[in-house]
């Protein structure tokens, strides 16, 4: 049986969209959700999370809580909860996240660390 997921994204519920015909270039920090629609080069930084909607193209350094990936990124990611890479969607660099779901019919290249929720906690405390 499959154990195909859909994920539907409200763009009404999100802060903060970068539409589709934006190209921005340059550093992203923020705290509530974000939806990428467009273009964005550079770095994110949030511990909130990055909803990358299908056509939507990012080359950066993605630092997360949570990230949700239909569309292209190129770059590392490092998540503290969650990366989902759903069908469609292509991961180009190397990822960092205690929680990986991966569907068929995406493409990834890259190396991938897991590392225990316990010691990402541990981590935190020790800053």
């Amino acid at each position: 049986m499959s154990d195909y997921r859909q994920h539907y994204t409200d763009e009404t519920d999100m802060d903060t969209v970068i539409s589709g015909d934006v190209f921005f270039d340059g550093q992203v920090s923020f705290e509530k959700p974000l939806l990428i629609k467009g273009r964005l080069k550079g770095s994110i930084t949030s511990a909130g999370d990055v909803y990358i909607n299908k056509g939507a193209v990012v080359e950066a350094r993605i630092e997360a809580g949570r990230v949700w990936l239909k569309g292209s990124v190129k770059g590392e990611v490092r998540t503290s909860g969650k990366l989902e890479l759903f069908s469609g969607s292509s991961m180009d660099g190397n990822v960092s996240t205690p929680d990986l779901v991966i569907q068929s019919g995406c493409y990834f290249r890259g190396h991938c660390d897991m590392p225990q929720q316990k010691k990402i906690e541990e981590t935190k405390n020790e800053n």
